[in-house]
């Protein structure tokens, strides 16, 4: 079978083609892991795969608690989805612990 014309992202049943014996050979980029790809997927397919890009980490958040043990977030934003079984995304969001050490902590009864 051929993926001529027919490349999918992710996991897609639908997108598949006549192989030998009449079994179905597949041109998602989930073939590679079962390993049920049509011949010419890699020459075919991953010539036009596109892998995710990301912008750069936002500021980390104030810490969620003013006094004592919270965390701070930051995040960053996809700039380039990936396409055609390109490399998937990293993480887009990170969380850490703190301490909330306002000034007023120390006074409250």
């Amino acid at each position: 079978g051929s993926c001529r014309h027919r490349c999918c992202p992710g996991r897609n049943n639908a997108c598949w083609a006549p192989g030998a014996r009449r079994a179905r050979c597949y041109c998602d980029s989930y073939c590679q892991r079962t390993g049920d790809c049509c011949q010419d997927y890699l020459a075919t397919c991953r010539r036009a795969a596109v892998g995710c890009a990301v912008g750069p980490w936002g500021p980390w958040s104030r810490c969620s608690s003013p006094c004592g043990v919270g965390s701070r977030a930051r995040s960053r934003q996809v700039t380039v989805p990936p396409r055609h079984g390109g490399e998937p995304c990293p993480d887009l969001k990170q969380r850490r612990g703190c301490l909330g050490q306002h000034p007023t902590c120390g006074t409250a009864k």
